[in-house]
């Protein structure tokens, strides 16, 4: 059956208006997607961007920051600290990323021998004085180094330190960056020293009972004791990644201290707990490269 010519031209005029319409369609798609993608890469370039190379450092924390029992019995030596020492041996983070004659000049160490958790906010109050580029936070070893297990940090009192440490530096400092170590395996520094008696002496004297209270000691309380211990800081340290995720400018070393495995020549001669020079440089290394990292740990 022939086809009219009012028909072919009808068929004609629907059929241009559909192509048409489809090539509309797509130029619009187009334009809205080539749109979402450009808001899209706008507001991650909006949002702030780690600096791998910060030029100045201020060091919060504890014992292991201020070097303690590193180079004498029961004395702080800073000059060899993880953090901001100038020791040639140990290579801080600040001689690493400012150059070992910067270092007196760009790098605070406030840290505390005997800090814990509660102490953080006031030394972040100090470093934010400073506005400096970094700061490095390691704190917990002392919450969890109590007379006995009972008397740890709880960890809604650590979560709740935290939080307001790292907020108050955000408030008073907002660009600076903060590297926060993970608190170290205690149990695991237990199994270095725990079968040789003179370590025992010494750790007998009072250090982290919580742990090291009769260390050779088999029986199920003991055992229950160190696990409860060891359990308390695997969930300050969960404390500490989650807290520090909220914030951009803050990278959680993602557990590389605690999953280090610190041999008794890495620990101090005269306590065989805190790091030694060799602890320390190790300390720095593992910093160095979470900070200089183009991403945080996975």
């Amino acid at each position: 059956m022939r086809t009219t010519a009012p028909r072919r031209r009808a068929r004609r005029t629907l059929a241009g208006a559909g192509a048409a319409a489809l090539v509309l369609a797509g130029v619009l798609s187009g334009c809205s997607s080539g749109e979402s993608a450009t808001e899209g890469e706008r507001g991650a370039q909006a949002g702030p961007r780690w600096n791998t190379a910060p030029a100045s450092i201020a060091a919060v924390g504890d014992s292991i920051t201020r070097g303690f029992d590193a180079c004498s019995v029961l004395a702080d030596c800073p000059e060899v600290s993880w953090a901001t020492g100038n020791d040639p041996e140990v290579r801080s983070l600040a001689a690493r990323l400012l150059g070992e004659a910067e270092v007196p000049a760009r790098s605070w160490n406030l840290a505390a021998t005997g800090s814990r958790m509660a102490d953080l906010p006031g030394q972040l109050t100090a470093a934010a004085e400073h506005k400096p580029d970094l700061v490095t936070v390691m704190v917990g070893s002392n919450d969890a180094c109590r007379p006995t297990a009972s008397s740890m940090t709880s960890v809604a009192a650590f979560r709740s330190g935290f939080e307001k440490a790292l907020g108050d530096l955000r408030a008073a400092s907002p660009a600076s960056q903060v590297y926060v170590s993970s608190v170290p395996d205690l149990q695991r520094l237990w199994e270095q020293g725990k079968d040789d008696p003179m370590v025992r002496r010494i750790w007998s004297l009072g250090i982290c009972q919580s742990m090291l209270a009769d260390p050779q000691s088999a029986t199920a309380g003991a055992t229950a004791r160190r696990e409860q211990v060891r359990a308390r800081v695997v969930e300050y340290n969960e404390v500490l990644r989650e807290v520090c995720s909220k914030d951009a400018l803050c990278r959680y070393d993602g557990g590389a201290v605690f999953q280090y495995p610190f041999g008794a020549e890495q620990l101090s001669r005269w306590d065989w707990f805190h790091p030694g020079k060799g602890g320390q440089a190790r300390l720095a290394e593992l910093a160095h490269r979470q900070v200089t990292a183009a991403e945080p740990p996975r």
